[in-house]
């Protein structure tokens, strides 16, 4: 991370507390659900990685006056996307972004990095597709790095630095298949696959 958008300096975090989506117990309030079902958004993934990133790291979109992403990180993960590592999940409408996440995909283990809106409720709608894709993909953690009050809604818990560093050691030995869902997909598949296992 970076202290802010025009730091230059890189750090990185190992929390005493992580915070985390269990994939098998994403829980959607009934609003969310509706807007899930609804297909408002048109649901892709990869198609717009740099947008994405850019419109995460832009002070002033939603309540953020400054953001942790300076040109070095957003090289990075340009290059981690390049070589198929990074990737976004990205709610369309009408032709325009209006939301969307990034992270990067290690064995079976996903980093969610950030994530942006433009519309009420699209990246809430992009995380539904993450971990849709993730449970078909068969990817084992979902690495939200610290609890915001709408990822706590969505089920995200935190837990301790030793439980994460073994659950994250168990996930990067295992594959995972990322591509495993379409990379267009409608809501009503993404509902039926979190709601599965509910």
């Amino acid at each position: 991370m970076a202290e802010g958008r025009d730091d230059p300096a890189l750090f990185f975090v190992d929390p005493a507390l992580r915070g985390i989506i269990p994939l098998e117990a994403l829980t959607l309030p009934r609003r969310l659900g509706r807007t899930v079902r609804s297909d408002h958004f048109e649901v892709r993934v990869d198609t717009a990685f740099e947008a994405v990133l850019d419109a995460c790291a832009a002070p002033g979109v939603g309540d953020r006056s400054d953001t942790w992403i300076n040109p070095e990180i957003r090289r990075l993960y340009l290059e981690l996307h390049a070589a198929g590592f990074a990737h976004s999940v990205e709610c369309w409408r009408e032709g325009h972004l209006a939301g969307g996440l990034y992270g990067v995909a290690l064995g079976a283990a996903f980093f969610g990095e950030s994530m942006v809106s433009f519309e009420r409720d699209a990246s809430k709608v992009a995380l539904v597709h993450l971990i849709a894709r993730l449970r078909i993909g068969g990817y084992r953690l979902l690495d939200a790095q610290f609890l915001t009050p709408h990822l706590t809604s969505l089920g995200a818990i935190e837990i301790t630095r030793d439980d994460y560093q073994r659950r994250l050691r168990s996930a990067v030995e295992l594959d995972a298949d990322f591509g495993r869902m379409p990379y267009a997909s409608d809501g009503a598949s993404a509902w039926q696959e979190t709601t599965q296992a509910s």
